[in-house]
C-alpha cells in the first residue's frame, strides 16, 4: 500500500512546535551554536527566496496575464481596484473598532515591555552567502505586465510559448526546493525567536492591542470569503480552510512575497483556474496589505492614545488611502510594510522619533500576523476575480 505523504500544513504546525522547543532547550544548555546553524540556514535559504521572487511574479505572472486574452487590461485594472477597496475597507473597519475599544485599556503613559526585533538578542549566522535579485519586486512587476500584456495584444505565441516554459522551470524549483525545504526554515525562525526569549514577550507586551487587531484579521478574513463565496456560489469557510497552509507559511515567512507559491497552490485547490490564481496571486502580494493596514492603523492609533494625541477620522483616513499606495514598495521585506510608512506616519500623523520607534517595535512584534491576513485574503480576491471572468465568459458566450 502506497503510504499516505504528511501534507504542508501538518508538517509546518511540527516545525513551529519544534523550532519553540528548540530554542528553549538551548537556551536553557546555553548552546547558541545550534541556533546559529538554523540562523545560517535561514539566511541561506531566505536569501535564495528572495533572490528568486522577481523570478516567481514573472514566471507567474506573465504568462498568467498572456493566458487571460484581451480582457488581461481589464482584469488588471478590477484586481487592483478591488485589492486597493479590500485595504482601505480593512483600514476603516480597524479605525472604528480600535476608537470604540481601545479607550478601556490604552492610556497615556502605559509602557511597553519587550518589544523588539529578536534579531538585536540573538546571535549571528556563522556566514552568509549573498543573492542579490536580478532586479527588484517592482521592477519585476511592471516587466511582467508590460510583456504579459504585450503578448496578449499582439499575439505573439513564441514569445509566449517561452514564458509558459520558463514557468514551469519556477514551477519546479518552487515545488522541488523551495516547499520541501520550507518547514525547516520555519523551525529555524522559531527556533531563534524562541532562544531569544522573545517568542512570548513579544506577544505578551501590550497584549489587547494585539488581541483586537489578531480578531479585526479574522474579521476581515471571514468578510473578504463571504463576498468572494457569494460570487463563486462557494461556502467562504471551505474556502478559508483550504488556505490554512498559506496562513501558517506567512506566519513562519514574514512576507507576502515569499509566500506566493504556496497562496498560488492553496488558491488553486479553492477552484480557482490556473491562469487567475497565477495572475492574482503575485499581484495581491504586493498591492493587496488589508491585515497589514489593519496593524498599522490599530498601533497609530493606540501610540497616538499613549501620548494624548487628537485622533479624528478626517485625519485617519487620508492615512489609510495613502497606506494602501505607499506599501506597495514593501513586499518581500519582513516589517518592510511599517520602513515603507515612517514617512507618512511623520507627514500625516506628525509622529517623532520616538513614535517611530514605539511604532516599529509594536509593528515587528506581530509582524507574521499581519503578513497572514494579507495572502489569506489575496486567495480571497482571486476567487473572486475567477467568478467575476467566468461570468463575463458566459454573458460572452451567451
Amino acid at each position: 500500500m502506497e503510504k499516505k505523504k504528511l501534507g504542508l500544513l501538518p508538517k509546518l504546525v511540527i516545525a513551529i512546535v519544534l523550532g519553540i522547543v528548540i530554542g528553549l532547550v538551548c537556551k536553557a544548555a546555553n548552546l547558541p551554536i545550534i541556533v546559529q546553524l538554523f540562523a545560517t540556514y535561514n539566511s541561506i535559504f531566505g536569501n535564495f527566496i528572495s533572490f528568486c521572487i522577481p523570478l516567481i511574479i514573472i514566471g507567474f505572472v506573465v504568462p498568467g496575464i498572456a493566458d487571460l486574452g484581451e480582457g488581461a487590461g481589464k482584469t488588471l485594472a478590477l484586481t487592483t481596484a478591488v485589492a486597493y477597496i479590500s485595504t482601505i475597507i480593512a483600514g476603516s473597519l480597524a479605525y472604528a473598532v480600535d476608537m470604540a475599544i481601545f479607550p478601556s485599556f490604552v492610556h497615556e503613559g502605559m509602557f511597553i515591555v519587550g518589544a523588539e526585533n529578536a534579531e538585536e538578542t540573538v546571535e549571528a549566522a556563522l556566514f552568509t552567502i549573498d543573492m542579490p535579485q536580478i532586479m527588484g519586486v517592482m521592477e519585476a512587476l511592471i516587466v511582467s505586465f508590460i510583456l504579459g500584456l504585450g503578448i496578449s495584444v499582439t499575439k505573439a505565441e513564441g514569445l509566449k510559448s517561452v514564458f509558459n516554459e520558463f514557468g514551469g522551470i519556477i514551477e519546479k524549483v518552487v515545488g522541488s526546493i523551495i516547499i520541501p525545504l520550507l518547514p525547516l526554515h520555519v523551525c529555524g525562525i522559531f527556533s531563534k525567536l524562541s532562544y531569544a526569549g522573545t517568542i512570548f514577550e513579544l506577544l505578551s507586551s501590550f497584549i489587547g492591542v494585539f488581541a483586537v487587531v489578531i480578531v479585526l484579521h479574522i474579521v476581515v478574513i471571514v468578510f473578504q470569503y463571504t463576498v468572494a463565496g457569494s460570487a463563486a456560489k462557494k461556502n467562504p469557510f471551505s474556502l478559508i480552510k483550504n488556505m490554512l497552509p498559506a496562513y501558517t507559511t506567512a506566519i513562519g515567512t514574514q512576507s507576502s512575497a515569499a509566500t506566493i507559491p504556496v497562496t498560488t497552490e492553496c488558491t488553486k485547490k479553492n477552484g480557482v483556474s490556473d491562469a487567475i490564481a497565477e495572475f492574482v496571486c503575485p499581484l495581491c502580494a504586493t498591492i493587496h496589505l488589508s491585515g497589514s493596514t489593519i496593524t498599522l492603523t490599530s498601533c497609530s492609533i493606540a501610540v497616538m492614545m499613549m501620548l494624548s494625541q487628537d485622533i479624528t477620522f478626517g485625519s485617519m483616513f487620508p492615512f489609510i488611502l495613502m497606506l494602501g499606495v505607499t506599501m506597495v514598495a514593501a513586499p518581500g521585506v519582513p516589517g518592510g510594510a511599517v520602513m515603507a510608512a515612517l514617512g507618512i506616519l511623520e507627514s500625516m500623523l506628525g509622529f517623532d522619533a520616538d513614535m517611530q520607534g514605539l511604532m516599529i517595535a509594536l509593528y515587528i512584534a506581530q509582524d507574521s500576523f499581519g503578513t497572514a491576513c494579507n495572502v489569506t485574503g489575496d486567495g480571497a480576491i482571486a476567487v473572486f476575480m475567477d467568478a467575476i471572468t467566468n461570468k463575463n465568459k458566459a454573458e460572452a458566450n451567451a
